[in-house]
């Protein structure tokens, strides 16, 4: 008896259980599976089952284990312990096939949001350089300053120094380009008056 009612027993067993590694049990079953869905094991199949017949059929009296007149029955036997084995087998490779496709579906839809998350955030960053881009000046905008500004320079310069009148011109928003684009002065201009 023990010596605490509130305590168990320690275990007796003295022999443990094999741990089975479900991985190496699953890998073997694969490659049977696998084997056993190609023409070679249908084709060893066949053959086995022709000499079985043969043999039983051909051989003399003594040296014959599975009677004809029987049905082959030891073949039926044989026969149907293949299957038994090979249907858990088969299921085996489907069950791990059936993970490996959950785990691969899980990764394609990880990759796929993965890739609209960028494809998102590519459509915002163009859109954001879209509208800094309709901010920027253009450079037919900044040569009509300058030469609105060399106007106003060359107007004081030959003025009396105060500058002139605004002219009446339209008002332009950036990016928008002067009406006409100014001729260049003659030479005989410049030269007459410096």
């Amino acid at each position: 008896m023990a010596d605490r009612l509130d305590t168990p027993l320690e275990s007796r067993r003295r022999f443990r259980r094999p741990q089975l590694d479900e991985d190496a049990s699953g890998k073997i079953s694969e490659s049977i599976a696998r084997f056993l869905g190609t023409p070679r094991f249908i084709i060893y199949l066949t053959l086995f089952c022709l000499v079985w017949i043969a043999w039983n059929v051909y051989a003399p009296d003594g040296v014959r284990f599975d009677q004809a007149a029987n049905g082959f029955t030891a073949l039926t036997l044989v026969l149907s312990l293949q299957a038994s084995y090979a249907a858990p087998l088969i299921l085996l490779a489907q069950n791990r096939q059936t993970d490996r496709d959950r785990v691969q579906a899980e990764q394609d839809r990880q990759r796929s949001e993965r890739n609209l998350a960028d494809t998102e955030f590519l459509a915002r960053e163009m859109a954001a350089l879209r509208i800094a881009l309709s901010e920027v000046a253009t450079r037919d905008f900044v040569r009509s300053e300058l030469r609105n500004m060399l106007e106003d320079l060359v107007a004081e310069r030959d003025g009396d120094g105060e500058p002139d009148k605004p002219r009446d011109r339209p008002e332009k928003k950036k990016g928008e380009r002067a009406d006409k684009p100014r001729q260049p002065r003659e030479p005989s201009d410049r030269a007459a008056r410096g």
